[in-house]
């Protein structure tokens, strides 16, 4: 196999990075479709086959589902403890990252990757519990689905139907030691559902008209296969780069096209994108400038650019790469990516040319091992690729200040050696041109270096050569000596220029490299949007030479230049600017959207969100073009995004500490004074209570004013007993008491507490026949639904109807509570939920705001949600929302996962695993 010699720089940086994968563990992940494959059993036959070979292994997390042969893998290997954290009401197990670390068994099994810790772990997600191991040199076996990945969540859930919410980053699979594709197909895994092996046989009906439909199934094998592809793909490339390995591997067919001056143009493009369509293969666009190159005209420089964009546009990788021989950099290229087939133009004949070989035949003998496919030109490209003479003159006129500075600096060195001619020999003298040449060459480029090289001849023949002041020479071995001298100059007039390109094009991209740093360190000191915009308008204008304007969101999503740099921007165009960041797409010049527009409108992408719209007013338009220029400022964007949105969560953080603190006070006093409230209005009920038994009894008169005093000290009570419930719920400091009951049996619980104030109302009770239990504290919810029922008697007329409706929806339970009322405030739907918010601070309807306030804190605390709206046909609907769970079967211990089948966590191995809902 042929080996070609590294670079000393990278066998110095791949030493390096493998010493300190070395200090690393290994990271293995077997990689399935979806639950039911065999993931975990295969992990579980791996490790036991490390077990045989004395490894030292432990158990860290592994869910058997209840499934026997899973359970029989797993019996007899040890098993770490579970760390118990307590949540809400509830103390749920986890996995024990200290206790691992400190145990440091060296490989640990970590099943189910995506899942997503209890609130208080060290990690939010279990994948950086096992980055943590592998950083302390412990090796993990871990298991992932396909719907699991970051980038191919949305892709999932459109074929589906069905959004996981526990993601892995696509880092974290690719930068994994080993990947192992466990597969299924189709027919096999839904035979084993209805063979009971996946899930309880009564869930399997459901399994199958849900998620585990045939043609997902489909979907998703092909998706984990071609994943799977692609990380091979790079395991390949990775390793050809680690062993220096030079020639190509045609594992699959992939494509170059080569954009040239002359040989490129949009044929060569089209070509290789219809090409590449029809072979479903990637493939990549590159433009090699070399000093030469660096001399074209504007125009021909501007076509190369276009031709660059037209492959971005159509799907290509596209590169503008630098160096002095294009066959060599286009083969390296090739080689590096393992691209197996270059597209070239081919060259127009010419006979006065024949001797030259063309690019497609260097290329061909350079790398024989590739494919070299030419595409031909027609008669109107052969014409546009003709070299202009007006072109020529026109450079040399823009040069000729460099042209004269190099027949001074010939004549500089005639008269040198004039001085020293007395002193030296002729071959001495000749070292005084050559010097003259290599710095000419050096300070002004190719051009002028080639023009010494001639007037450095002519010089040496007319003033030193026997006979002098003549071009005649007296002696033919003179000749020689001119040939000689002139081929030296230009060839040393060549490699000084060329190094001279070199050395500019690193300076320029070490500035660029620099450029970046100092823009990250810069943004990471800033603390408020306007330094950000400050530098971001900065670092623009020095690298690009544009002016930038930033345009940042309002509170409803809308743009607005907030910021003083985008005063400097008048001729902003805030419609384009919200389409760009509506769609998230660029928008304006240089892109495919309004682009008569003179400014280019970037959205600003953080991670989390979209924080903006990037305004930018090229003073060269053509610079958008290079795709290197591209790349730089799609990273300023981004480190401009990032740093708005740190920006705006350290803001974020501020005001949630100050709002904590002051509830935290709040509830503090109320609890203080509904403390002391409490025994004189226990006092002043009981004392009312003892006059209306008095003997003998009060009078008409006495006696409604007893009754008027009760009810106000029972009114008073209650909301003493609002506060406290409030404070302890905010507090965290409620324990419920959750267990598995019907709903039907809260509702008729809520009913009949409600009755005296229900009485004479309509009722309609639809509660779906199959609701399943539901875990939860069957008095809170009482509360929540007494809290509803009496606001819908206190704001409704008096006979008006009062409907309550349950069904199953998703992955959770859905109670609606329906009035005939007047509906809810128009946009305060969610105010309504604040703690001292009313409906109508109007109305005469005692209270004073807390009830539906406490509705959402009991919600919350079971994982659910309250919301209200009013109806198209009149009154306000209040949805509650309870998780389903899992409850126990009734075969003694495998969870009932089928209540969960609606959504995506009960088609997942995860689902067994209790945690918070989302």
């Amino acid at each position: 196999m042929p080996i070609q010699r590294p670079d000393p720089d990278q066998l110095l940086d791949r030493l390096q990075a493998a010493a300190v994968r070395a200090r690393r563990g290994k990271l293995k992940i077997f990689f399935g479709a979806t639950a039911g494959v065999g993931k975990t059993y295969a992990m579980l036959g791996a490790a036991r086959q490390q077990l045989l070979h004395g490894v030292d292994m432990v158990i860290g997390v592994v869910e058997t589902h209840g499934r026997m042969e899973t359970e029989v893998m797993a019996d007899g290997m040890e098993r770490l403890p579970l760390r118990e954290i307590p949540y809400r009401e509830n103390r749920l197990r986890e996995f024990d990252l200290d206790g691992a670390l400190a145990r440091k068994p060296a490989l640990i099994l970590m099943d189910e990757l995506a899942h997503s810790n209890v609130p208080g772990s060290r990690h939010p997600k279990r994948w950086q519990d096992v980055e943590e191991l592998l950083a302390a040199g412990i090796d993990v076996y871990s298991t992932v689905n396909v719907q699991h990945l970051e980038t191919l969540n949305d892709v999932i859930s459109g074929i589906t139907g069905i959004r996981v919410w526990e993601t892995v980053p696509d880092k974290v699979f690719d930068t994994a030691d080993e990947v192992v594709l466990v597969d299924l197909p189709p027919d096999e895994l839904l035979q084993r559902l209805k063979e009971g092996k996946v899930y309880l046989p009564r869930q399997v009906e459901r399994a199958i008209n849900n998620f585990f439909r045939k043609g997902n199934l489909i979907a998703l094998r092909e998706l984990a296969l071609r994943r799977t592809a692609d990380r091979v793909d790079d395991d390949m490339l990775q390793y050809r780069r680690d062993q220096f390995v030079a020639p190509v591997w045609r594992t699959r067919d992939s494509l170059l096209a080569c954009i040239g001056p002359g040989e490129g143009l949009e044929k060569i493009v089209r070509t290789a994108a219809r090409l590449a369509s029809q072979l479903e293969v990637p493939w990549h666009a590159i433009y090699v400038e070399t000093p030469a190159l660096q001399r074209l005209p504007e125009a021909k420089r501007h076509r190369i650019l276009r031709n660059l964009k037209l492959a971005g546009d159509l799907g290509a990788v596209t590169a503008t790469l630098s160096g002095a021989d294009v066959d060599e950099v286009t083969v390296q290229y090739a080689r590096d990516h393992n691209l197996s087939k270059i597209i070239v133009g081919r060259d127009h004949p010419r006979p006065w040319r024949f001797w030259f070989r063309s690019f497609a035949d260097r290329v061909g003998k350079r790398a024989p091992d590739l494919d070299v496919i030419q595409v031909a030109r027609t008669e109107g490209e052969r014409e546009q690729t003709r070299p202009d003479r007006h072109d020529v003159v026109d450079h040399v006129f823009k040069q000729w200040p460099d042209y004269a500075m190099a027949a001074i600096g010939c004549g500089l060195a005639g008269l040198l050696a004039e001085v020293m001619f007395p002193i030296f020999d002729l071959p001495n003298i000749v070292m005084i041109f050559l010097l003259a040449v290599v710095l000419v060459s050096l300070r002004y480029g190719r051009g002028p270096g080639v023009l010494a090289s001639f007037l450095s001849v002519a010089i040496f023949d007319f003033f030193f050569v026997n006979p002098r002041l003549s071009f005649a020479v007296s002696d033919v071995q003179y000749l020689m000596t001119f040939a000689v001298m002139l081929v030296v100059g230009l060839i040393t007039g060549q490699l000084t220029a060329g190094a001279k390109y070199q050395a500019r094009v690193a300076t320029r991209r070490e500035k660029r490299v620099r450029s970046l740093y100092e823009m990250s360190r810069d943004l990471s000191a800033a603390l408020m949007p306007e330094q950000i915009a400050e530098i971001g308008e900065r670092f623009i204008a020095a690298e690009l030479g544009a002016r930038a304007g930033f345009l940042l969101i309002d509170d409803k999503d809308k743009l607005q230049a907030a910021l003083p740099s985008a005063k400097g921007l008048p001729a902003v165009d805030l419609g384009i600017a919200q389409w760009a960041f509506d769609h998230g797409e660029a928008a304006g010049q240089g892109t495919d959207t309004l682009a008569a527009s003179p400014i280019l409108y970037l959205p600003l992408k953080a991670p989390m969100r979209l924080r903006g719209v990037l305004a930018l007013e090229m003073r060269n338009s053509d610079r958008l073009l290079i795709p290197e220029q591209r790349r730089l400022l799609d990273t300023f964007a981004s480190l401009i995004a990032i740093a708005i949105e740190r920006v705006h969560y350290v803001e974020v953080a501020q005001n949630t500490t100050v709002q904590i603190e002051s509830e935290r006070l709040r509830n503090s006093v109320l609890s203080a004074i509904s403390h002391d409230l409490r025994t004189p209005l226990a006092g002043l009920i009981g004392l009312a209570d003892t006059l209306l038994l008095t003997k003998p009894p009060p009078t008409g008169q006495q006696q409604e004013v007893i009754e008027s005093m009760r009810n106000s000290a029972m009114r008073m009570n209650a909301l003493v007993n609002n506060l406290l419930d409030m404070a302890r719920l905010e507090s965290g400091n409620v324990q419920l008491n959750r267990q598995w009951q019907p709903l039907e049996e809260v509702v008729g619980s809520s009913l009949g507490a409600c009755a005296a104030l229900l009485a004479g109302r309509p009722l309609k009770v639809n509660l779906a026949p199959d609701l399943p239990l539901l875990h939860l504290d069957a008095v809170m919810i009482e509360r929540v639904l007494v809290n509803l029922l009496e606001n819908a008697s206190k704001y409704t007329p008096p006979q008006s109807p009062i409907e309550i409706d349950a069904r199953i929806e998703h992955d959770g339970v859905v109670l609606t509570v329906n009035d005939h009322g007047p509906g809810l405030p128009s946009k305060r739907e969610e105010a309504i939920f604040e703690k001292f918010e009313r409906g109508k601070k109007e109305s005469a309807a005692p209270g004073v705001g807390l009830g539906l306030t406490i509705c959402r804190a009991i919600m919350q605390a079971h994982g659910g949600s309250i919301r209200g709206e009013t109806r198209a046909t009149g009154g306000a609907s209040f949805i509650l929302t309870l998780p389903r769970g899992l409850p126990p079967s009734d075969d003694g211990g495998t969870p009932d996962e089928g209540s969960a089948f609606a959504g995506m966590d009960a088609m997942d191995e995860e689902s067994a695993t209790e945690r918070p809902q989302k």
